[in-house]
């Protein structure tokens, strides 16, 4: 498989691992439940916190990160020179990370970023990335080392524009892109609900037990079906009919010849016709299967014209009919019933999901007449992402959140179905207050005044920022609370179930079996002795007990199934 080499990759292919794990606080909640959580901070931070608790859990990732242009005009840094980044590629890179093309720089960003979020999409998810052409073929090529070049899912174009100015020049860019992968093969999107648009296809011109369309009979694989190559007699005109070269009919020959005698009594016959249907199965006549029967009439063609021809005024017809009133060739019935929900495709026309001018007049709208941002996307667009990757009671992460769209899709899909899907925005930029947060209020509560208001969807979320590492110069860093560093170890540990937390502080919950402990306390060194053995009340199989020292013997903990674990030393690192 190719792979993208750029100055700097290096440094970077591994960072993820070295970024320190640092808590996160709660600032404030808004609204009632816990639709989602906004937090203020560096993204790279933000999701080696939410490792613990969200590791594999994320159903729906969507990312609209910088597109890398250089344009600095923006309230949102479309480059890689925003202060913060340079100062980390100054840290990570190094020297040379001066010296860098911003197409460098920006894969050297993007890179660890992908790796995390790669750690916490679920085995059944997938990850969205909107983009423009500057950055996509090294996008693609980093993803597909990241993700798997076999859980590439589609390359979506999305028509943002639905005018173009007269004065453009060159080629006018009127699409984006939206690179679509799994976290493992085989993903399939859900289908999107049937419009009234489609649905106009189906007529009852016959009178049948439902709506139908007219459909091809035929199916490809002539070469390889040659039992369903041959010959079927028209009951109007006599003719006999064969599929189109290449192409077999669609249903096995038992099931057609109880279709045709619906019309009146067929037949099977040998019509010797092996040239016609080696010429159709494109094989030599000596190389077409032998035996294959047509389906003919089996009275004489004016007795057979008679019965058909009262089938055809009084329906309903077969499931093969003749079009042009009984003149025609053969078609297929395929009805409405049987045909389900429409399944996505990789063109996504502004008529279905909204552009870029509806885009801003929907944030003009939401923020009293004021543009927040001069590229936000359409919440319809993330709301059909939703649609096609996630449930009802999904978790949805977007790590470049901007002014807050995904968050307003989430809660919009949850008000129209009664889903619980949870959010969970992060925003690097010091508007993750102003605009993200505050476009996440306003649509909860509702926005707008008179005709133009629009209602509150409900809801609420968290704000937080990104707190302190857990670890400093090797020891547990004192100013993090003991209540979060014990969550840290549980989730550590376990990967699973919410932590216990009941009876004895130290106790952190029963999982498999064995009982958890985290005998810590700032500023004092913890012992596990016999003493402390005597405090322990819960019952289990066996006990894993965190402390700075121990003065049991090895003989003693093998008896009574205790492992001991050293603090720091043995705690876990994401």
């Amino acid at each position: 498989m190719p792979r993208l080499e750029w100055i700097g990759k290096e440094k970077v292919v591994n960072h993820a691992k070295e970024v320190p794990f640092h808590v996160l606080e709660r600032k404030y909640s808004f609204g009632e439940g816990k639709d989602g959580m906004v937090i203020h901070g560096d993204n790279l931070l933000a999701l080696k916190s939410l490792l613990p608790e969200y590791e594999g859990r994320v159903k729906c990732i969507y990312i609209d990160p910088p597109y890398n242009t250089g344009n600095e005009g923006w309230v949102y840094n479309d480059n890689v020179k925003d202060p913060r980044i340079k100062k980390w590629l100054g840290e990570v890179v190094g020297k040379e990370g001066e010296d860098l093309s911003r197409h460098d720089k920006w894969l050297c960003m993007m890179y660890p970023r992908l790796r995390l979020l790669h750690r916490l999409l679920a085995k059944d998810g997938a990850i969205f990335i909107s983009i423009d052409d500057n950055e996509e073929a090294n996008l693609k090529l980093v993803c597909n080392e990241i993700f798997g070049s076999g859980n590439f899912v589609a390359n979506i174009s999305w028509q943002r524009t639905y005018s173009t100015r007269n004065d453009s020049k060159g080629i006018v860019v009127e699409a984006e892109h939206i690179l679509v992968y799994s976290k493992t093969a085989g993903w399939q999107p859900n289908k999107l609900p049937r419009t009234a648009e489609m649905d106009k296809k189906y007529k009852n011109p016959d009178n049948d037990y439902g709506l139908w369309r007219s459909d091809n009979p035929y199916a490809p694989g002539a070469a390889t079906h040659q039992g369903m190559v041959y010959a079927i007699q028209h009951p109007f005109t006599g003719a006999m009919l064969y599929p189109t070269n290449g192409r077999c009919w669609t249903f096995a020959q038992e099931d057609v010849l109880k279709i045709m005698n619906e019309w009146c009594p067929y037949e099977l016959k040998d019509l010797h016709d092996e040239a016609k249907r080696a010429s159709i199965c494109g094989v030599s006549e000596h190389e077409v299967r032998q035996g294959v029967q047509g389906i003919v009439l089996s009275q004489s063609l004016e007795e057979s014209k008679a019965k058909a021809e009262q089938v055809l005024k009084r329906g309903p017809w077969p499931r093969f009919y003749f079009s042009k009133n009984g003149q025609g060739g053969i078609a297929r019935k395929t009805y409405l019933d049987k045909v389900g929900d429409k399944p996505p495709t990789n063109n996504w026309p502004f008529s279905e999901v909204g552009h870029t001018d509806e885009a801003k007049k929907e944030a003009m709208a939401i923020f009293g007449g004021k543009l927040s941002f001069d590229t936000p996307k359409p919440t319809r667009l993330i709301e059909r992402i939703l649609q096609i990757a996630s449930d009802k009671d999904s978790i949805i992460l977007d790590s470049f959140a901007g002014s807050g769209t995904t968050a307003h899709a989430v809660l919009n899909l949850n008000k129209q179905d009664g889903g619980k899907r949870k959010f969970i925005l992060i925003e690097m930029m010091d508007y993750a207050e102003t605009i993200t947060a505050e476009r996440v209020r306003r649509v909860i509560s509702g926005y707008g005044e008179g005709k133009n208001a629009t209602s509150g969807t409900g809801g609420g979320f968290d704000f937080y920022e990104i707190g302190a590492p857990l670890m400093e110069k090797g020891a547990l860093n004192e100013d993090v609370s003991p209540a979060k560093i014990r969550r840290y170890v549980w989730y550590m540990e376990t990967h699973d179930a919410p932590m216990e937390g009941m009876g004895n502080e130290d106790f952190l919950g029963i999982f498999q079996q064995t009982a958890y402990y985290f005998h810590y306390r700032p500023k004092e060194a913890t012992l596990l002795d016999e003493d402390y053995l005597a405090t322990i009340t819960e019952k289990a199989e066996s006990y894993v007990i965190y402390a700075d020292r121990c003065l049991l013997s090895e003989e003693f903990m093998a008896r009574h199934h205790i492992v001991f674990k050293k603090i720091p030393r043995d705690i876990a690192v994401l």
